[in-house]
């Protein structure tokens, strides 16, 4: 498909700042843009290349103002938006949508339950199993195989892509996203010493994923011992994470790859939680917190806090920190050097 950049700022209530008859067919990252592509400028590290990008149409937020000193290409079309990323999802996804979506029974799917289905407009790939009493939504779509337990819900418009295993009673709601690989609802790691041996605990419970949820590749998200483990609306998992049984983790907040939550632990809404972070057991993290890379975090966590390090201090005191850990070779060579000169002073006295 062919748009012009008049097409496009009036999808996106952006200003032309160029050619609006300039036409474009597909996307490109800014160091590498194409002749008929639309890139974007977002992040202000990148703002060199909006000088020497080849693509037709650049999308920036309203408030870029081109260095006087440099020149843009003639052939670069600027559209302003308020938020030049988050116009490139708008354009993104509908390109998405309007590829044809994929529907129907595939004849070696297995459904145990004739009602499980609503109708023809949900898609099930070859291989797929639907246990018994599953309930799929309108225009679902689970993909070759796929595992969906017994008593499992699936709400309208969620996509199961391949491999996911939804294990019995665990419910999905609305529009979520579950990328290959996904266990949901298997046992939590639950064990009671019993002398040398570990005895396990049986997980009763099972897993609540609210509306509009992204789930990424190979991610697995425990049941509970009782009730449930509950992923709230709007939140969005990376690749490789860990949800232990009982966990809550609150609507909005995003968690990137190789995290692993402990059981018990209550995360709050519109969380960001950096890659390769630890948080123990039975704790709680309040709304609106950071927590940057590789943090071990054994404790409550304050709303609105941002915090980083094992164990984690606030960010603005862990780079002052940072600046001493490079000198503290030199301090430790002074400090053994003062040593010396103190101990030669009391060898004269």
């Amino acid at each position: 498909m062919e748009f012009n950049a008049k097409q496009i700022a009036g999808v996106l209530n952006g200003e032309v700042d160029g050619n609006p008859d300039v036409t474009v067919n597909s996307f490109s990252k800014i160091e590498d843009g194409k002749p008929g592509t639309l890139t974007f400028l977002a992040n202000p590290k990148y703002v060199n290349y909006i000088y020497t990008t080849q693509a037709s149409i650049a999308l920036v937020n309203v408030d870029f103002i081109p260095d006087p000193e440099r020149k843009l290409p003639e052939t670069l079309t600027l559209i302003r938006v308020q938020n030049a990323y988050s116009a490139l999802s708008v354009l993104m996804n509908m390109v998405e949508q309007s590829v044809p979506r994929k529907s129907g029974i595939h004849p070696m799917a297995i459904i145990c339950s004739p009602d499980s289905v609503p109708s023809e407009d949900c898609y099930i790939g070859a291989f797929a199993y639907i246990g018994e009493n599953a309930k799929l939504g309108n225009r679902v779509m689970i993909y070759p195989q796929v595992y969906v337990g017994d008593n499992v819900t699936i709400g309208d418009d969620t996509v199961l892509y391949p491999g996911v295993k939804i294990y019995n009673g665990c419910s999905i709601g609305k529009r979520c996203i579950i990328h290959a690989g996904v266990v949901i609802g298997s046992d939590g790691f639950g064990f009671a010493p019993e002398g040398d041996i570990l005895m396990k605990i049986p997980q009763l419970g099972n897993v609540v994923i609210e509306d509009d949820v992204e789930i990424g590749a190979n991610t697995t998200v425990d049941r509970a011992v009782f009730d449930a483990t509950v992923i709230r609306s709007g939140v969005k998992l990376d690749n490789l994470i860990q949800i232990a049984h009982n966990v809550e983790i609150g609507a909005n907040t995003g968690i990137a790859a190789q995290t692993g939550i402990s059981g018990s632990t209550k995360v709050g809404s519109n969380c960001r939680i950096g890659g390769q972070v630890g948080l123990g057991g039975h704790i709680k993290v309040g709304d609106r917190v950071n927590i940057g890379a590789q943090s071990g975090v054994l404790g409550n966590i304050k709303e609105g806090k941002a915090v980083i390090g094992s164990p984690p201090i606030e960010v603005k005191d862990f780079f002052r920190s940072s600046l001493l850990f490079r000198k503290l070779p030199d301090m430790s060579k002074t400090i053994s050097q003062l040593q010396k000169e103190v101990e030669a002073l009391k060898n004269k006295i």
